[in-house]
């Protein structure tokens, strides 16, 4: 499937970030299996694994939301 996002990108974030909820909602109310490329999984796994070798490059929650809020 192709789809011309031309007109997305000039949507204010706002809007775009209704678009991924409502895509996201989609996503997880579906049966169909969703199928992870290996070279995420490969990501996936090797920050997994640094974060085993090496623990305090964790942050906790509050970090999380203080990056996330801006």
């Amino acid at each position: 499937m192709s789809i011309d996002i031309t007109n997305l990108r000039n949507l204010p974030v706002q809007d775009k970030l209704r678009i991924v909820t409502r895509l996201w909602e989609d996503i997880s109310a579906s049966n169909d299996p969703v199928i992870v490329p290996p070279e995420i999984l490969q990501e996936a796994g090797r920050r997994s694994q640094e974060l085993k070798d090496d623990p305090s490059i964790a942050i906790d929650d509050d970090e999380l939301w203080r990056r996330v809020d801006g």
